[in-house]
C-alpha cells in the first residue's frame, strides 16, 4: 500500500472513532464523582477542544480500575475557552482539592492547558504529563479554520509562541504522537520531553493505542 493510501485510510479511521466517541459522550451517563475515589495517584483529565472529559472516559475508565482516582473539570464543558482562562479553572480545581503528586493525561488542546497550569501557581502540585497529539508548535491549517477556538492553534498566536519559550516544565512531559497527524502536520515533538511515536496514524484513534496506555501506566508507575 502506497503512503498515501495508508494516510487516507488512517484519516477516514480518525473521523470514524473520533465520531463514535462523540456519540457515546452524549448517552455517557456516568458521574464524574464516581472516579475521584482510589487509593493511588491522582489523574487529571484534559480533553481536546469541542471535547468534553467523556470523550476520553474509555482512559478514564481503565486508570479508575487501577485505582487511581480520577479527576475533571466539568466547567471546561467542550474546552472552547483559551488556554489561559481554561488553566486558571484547572488550577483553581487543583487548589480547591488540595491535590498533590498529580499526573495529567491530556488530548490535544488539553496538552496546551495542562503545560500553562505546570507553569502557573499550581505547578508544584503536577507530577508529571502525558500529552497525547498536542499541537506544543501549532496547526498551520488553523489560519483557515472558522472560530477563534480553532485559530488559537496557529503557530503565531501568542500563547502557543509563549508556551514554546517556557521550557522548565518540559522535562515532566511525555509527547506521544502516530507518524501521521492529519490536524497536525507539524506534529508534536515537545524539544525536552520524553518523545513516544507509536506506529500508527490520527489524531484521535490513537486515544486507543495500547501503547498509549502503556506509557500512561509508565508514567504512574515511576519512582
Amino acid at each position: 500500500m502506497s503512503s498515501a493510501l495508508r494516510r487516507l485510510g488512517w484519516w477516514a479511521q480518525d473521523y470514524v472513532y473520533a465520531g463514535v466517541r462523540q456519540l457515546a459522550a452524549v448517552v455517557d451517563g456516568a458521574d464524574a464523582a464516581d472516579l475521584g475515589r482510589g487509593t493511588g495517584s491522582p489523574v487529571l483529565l484534559l480533553p481536546g477542544v469541542y471535547e468534553s472529559w467523556r470523550f476520553l472516559h474509555p482512559l478514564a475508565r481503565v486508570l479508575h480500575a487501577d485505582g487511581h482516582p480520577v479527576h475533571v473539570i466539568e466547567p471546561l464543558r467542550h474546552n472552547r475557552h483559551p488556554v489561559t482562562d481554561s488553566a486558571e479553572q484547572v488550577s483553581a480545581y487543583l487548589s480547591a482539592q488540595d491535590l498533590t503528586d498529580v499526573t495529567i493525561v491530556a488530548h490535544s488542546k488539553g496538552g496546551l492547558i495542562g503545560k500553562e497550569v505546570m507553569l502557573g501557581t499550581a505547578g508544584h502540585r503536577i507530577r508529571a504529563m502525558v500529552a497525547i497529539a498536542t499541537p506544543f508548535g501549532g496547526s498551520r491549517y488553523a489560519r483557515y479554520l472558522v472560530g477563534r477556538s480553532l485559530r488559537i492553534f496557529s503557530p503565531r498566536d501568542a500563547t502557543i509562541l509563549r508556551l514554546t519559550r517556557e521550557t522548565t516544565v518540559n522535562e515532566r512531559i511525555v509527547s506521544v504522537y502516530g507518524v501521521f497527524d492529519p490536524h497536525i502536520p507539524e506534529g508534536s515533538v515537545l524539544p525536552g520531553a520524553r518523545n513516544v511515536q507509536i506506529p500508527t496514524g490520527g489524531h484521535f484513534r490513537i486515544l486507543a493505542h495500547p501503547q498509549v496506555q502503556a506509557e500512561i501506566e509508565r508514567v504512574l508507575h515511576a519512582g
